[in-house]
């Protein structure tokens, strides 16, 4: 697995983006969307589509086709989903009126099929209603702003009202000894470099403030684009509650280690044991 990690988390949060790139001169704070760049530089919706599919199949012996997204930003895992499969669809919640709007600008691009197919909400997690899913995901850690058992439990809870009979839910987390650092790293992108910032920890109450700044050719940079006041939860944590609200079975998906350059390969299975390494991200299914 990585060395420290701040690299291992920008390494993970730069996966597999299938966005159009652009000319790196194209790029400077000034004219930069803060919300283009942190799909470009953190989601990996291609890969996440696929890992719903191969765990869903692999647990329920066929294939979902309704997801929710919750926490989602522009929406961009639902858009994605949509165009994943002609019978899937998709509902995306999040409580920022301003990046909904920009997701609802995206959808605009889709086919009148797809659009029919994929829905934005505004509003508190905890308190839309919508009709039940296959699957539903928080993921990018997106959860770990409830800082207290009791508030971490009251949305698994939420979230399990939410789950068709059969579904699951499918959240992501990180730890490792690294973790607990404080630092920066960055890694360049197309046209821009991102960096993963390590700012507060506090290893009594396991909060952790994290920023993302981007920077440009030009010298100009874009600082503290989005920062995260989160718990940092352990994976036991993260099981316990997730039974205690009405989920059944979670399964800790680790990922394996490219023997090569000692971090992570992107493949990830289940597993009961995992590496006492720097850093670390996994996934976590459990069923309804």
């Amino acid at each position: 697995m990585a060395k420290h990690m701040a690299k291992h988390m920008a390494k993970h949060m730069a996966k597999q983006s299938t966005r159009s790139p652009r000319k790196p001169a194209w790029r400077s704070a000034k004219n930069s969307d803060r919300h283009e760049l942190y799909e470009l530089a953190v989601q990996g919706t291609d890969s996440d589509c696929a890992m719903i599919d191969r765990v869903f199949r692999k647990l329920r012996n066929r294939l979902p086709t309704s997801l929710r997204e919750d926490f989602c930003g522009t929406g961009l895992l639902a858009r994605d989903w949509v165009q994943w499969r002609p019978t899937n669809t998709a509902i995306g919640v999040d409580l920022d009126p301003k990046v909904l709007r920009r997701g609802r600008e995206r959808i605009a691009s889709l086919s009148e099929n797809q659009r029919d197919r994929i829905e934005l909400k505004k509003g508190d997690v905890n308190c839309v209603r919508t009709s039940g899913v296959d699957v539903l995901v928080a993921l990018n850690f997106s959860y770990f702003i409830f800082h207290s058992r009791e508030k971490l439990r009251e949305y698994f809870s939420n979230a399990a009202t939410h789950v068709k009979a059969g579904g699951m839910i499918f959240v992501d987390a990180y730890g490792g000894s690294g973790s607990w650092s404080v630092g920066e790293e960055e890694r360049s992108l197309d046209g821009f470099t991102y960096v993963w910032d390590q700012a507060k920890v506090n290893p009594i109450t396991h909060e952790v403030v994290n920023h993302i700044h981007f920077r440009f050719p030009d010298g100009s940079e874009m600082r503290r684009a989005f920062t995260y006041e989160w718990r940092l939860w352990t994976l036991p944590e993260i099981k316990e509650v997730l039974v205690e609200a009405g989920f059944r079975n979670p399964i800790v998906y680790w990922e394996g280690t490219d023997h090569k350059s000692g971090e992570g390969n992107s493949i990830f299975k289940p597993s009961r044991a995992g590496e006492a390494c720097e850093g670390w991200i996994v996934y976590i299914a459990a069923q309804r």
